[in-house]
Parts: C-alpha cells; structure tokens; sequence
C-alpha cells in the first residue's frame, strides 16, 4: 500500500492537471464560438456557389468542358488530408490518418505500390503521421492554422490544381472532419479533381427556367467559376476542420476533467483509510505496550 505521503503528491498531481484540463476546456469554447461562426457563414456560399456551376453548365449541354474535369486513367494521386496542428483532442486526427490508410489500402494499393500516391497535408498533425509511415508528402502548408484565411489556404488548393493541370496528378481527393456539433464530427471524403458534373436539384431546376442574358458567355463565366470554386471548397473543408477541432478538444478535455475528479475521489478515499489504518496500527501499538508493562 503506498504511503500517505505518496497519495497526497499524488492528489496534488491530479489537481493540478485537472485545473490544466479545465483552462483548456474553456479555451477551446472560446476558440469553437469563433470558428462555428465563420462555417457557418462559409456555408451557404459554398452552396450557393455550387449550386450556379452546376445551373450553367446544365445550360451549356449539360457537361462541364474544363481541364479541371478531364478525366484520365489514375496513375498517380494525390491526397489532400486536412488535420490539425496540436493534439489533445481525442481521436480527431487519427481518424484523418485512419481514413487516408483505408482509402489508400482500398482504392489506391496499385498506384501506392507503385509509389504514385502522394499526401498534401494541411496540419502538423497529418505532416508528422505521414512522415513516419515514409509516404511522399507536399509539407508547404502544414502551418495554415497559425493564420487561418483564405489566402493561406489559397496557395495549397492551387498546388492541387496546378498538379492535376501539369498531368502531375490524375486524381485528387479531399478528406477533413465535417463539424456536426460539440460532441460529432465526421470524417468526410470527397473527390477535388477531376470535378464531377453534379445533378440539378429541384429548388435549381425553377431558376433555370428564367430566361437569363449572359455577358460574358455561359462558358467564359463557367471558365473564371471553376477554379474558385475549388478553392472554396479547401477553403470550406479547412474551415469545417478547424471548428471540429475545437470541438473535438472541448469534448476530451470535459471528459478528462471528469476523469481527474473520479481519480482524485479515489486517491482521497484511499488516503482515508491508510491514515486510519495507520491510526488503529498506533492505538494497538500503544495497547499493546501497556499492557506487556502491566504483565511485568
């Protein structure tokens, strides 16, 4: 049984980090405010933006005639994975790291064999999972949370681009933690490039229907759309990923502040009952000596 001495550096010990647990908790509220706000402006337009690329090029024979569609046979890849720069948030990074492996193992194991397949990583996190497993890694923007805004984001969505255009990438996929709410975030996959011509829905089917005069053409407007709408949409996932963070690190840390105050429950009840033992150990001691004097 430890000593007294030892449960109480032990519940001092606790104390201390779950006081750490708390501060961060709160931090991360704070941080979490701030970035469920800008995703939650990022949104609808992200959707909207979408929405009026896919009612054009619906308009323009229904298919998108770009060099960001170009379809070809995948012989090399890239893989955008989106992390985030500091740990202590439970499982949300490794399910990012969990995710690229599955896909890789799944979908890619040919071009990964033959060492086609590369990570572009947003986050340290990714940058030094990655590194470790010894995969080609594009590591330019591993620090965009230290400023997080579109132009730091930017330049990451046009190396992706720009890759893919040099036919230094036949296919390109975006995977991040979609933020649902404090406790949920889903790890999302998506296809960045080739764009994919999208169905038109119904609420866009109305609009299309309203005779519209075009200047620049369909096509010229479609041409200047494209491209920013690709950067939105790392930009968007960027976004997500960052209020799932937060959200993610809130959760573990109230959950490790619950843990600490279990913990330090127990070391106390512990500490009780060997400082009781160690009274009635005493009283028996002193018993016993007076009455091995009263026998002589």
């Amino acid at each position: 049984m430890a000593s007294l001495k030892e449960v109480r550096n032990r519940i001092v010990s606790v104390s201390s980090t779950q006081q750490i647990t708390k501060a961060m908790k709160m931090v991360s509220a704070a941080k979490l405010r701030r970035a469920q706000d800008n995703i939650l402006r990022m949104r609808p337009y992200a959707q909207r933006l979408s929405g009026i690329l896919t009612n054009l090029s619906s308009q323009t024979e229904g298919s998108i005639t770009n060099i960001y569609a170009e379809k070809r046979e995948v012989n090399n890849v890239l893989i955008i994975a989106v992390t985030s720069d500091r740990g202590l948030a439970g499982a949300f990074n490794a399910n990012i790291v969990k995710a690229v492996v599955a896909l890789i193992s799944s979908k890619y194991s040919s071009q990964a064999a033959a060492g086609n397949v590369t990570v572009l990583t947003i986050g340290k996190k990714a940058l030094d999972a990655f590194n470790k497993r010894g995969m080609p890694v594009i590591s330019d923007y591993s620090t965009v949370f230290t400023n997080l805004s579109f132009d730091t984001v930017r330049p990451a969505a046009e190396r992706a681009m720009d890759g893919f255009v040099a036919r230094e990438f036949d296919q390109v996929d975006l995977i991040y933690n979609e933020f649902k709410n404090v406790a949920t975030q889903i790890v999302r996959q998506e296809q960045f490039l080739p764009i994919e011509d999208k169905p038109v829905v119904a609420a866009d089917a109305a609009a299309m229907l309203v005779d519209y005069t075009f200047e620049p053409s369909k096509e010229q407007i479609i041409e200047e759309l494209i491209p920013k709408s690709l950067k939105i949409q790392v930009y968007k996932a960027v976004l997500e990923s960052n209020a799932s963070e937060h959200g993610a690190r809130m959760t573990a840390m109230d959950k490790a502040t619950e843990n600490a105050g279990e913990l330090i429950k127990e070391l106390k009840l512990t500490y009780n009952r060997t400082r009781q033992a160690a009274i009635t150990k005493e009283i028996l001691e002193i018993v016993g000596g007076a009455e091995a004097l009263a026998s002589a």
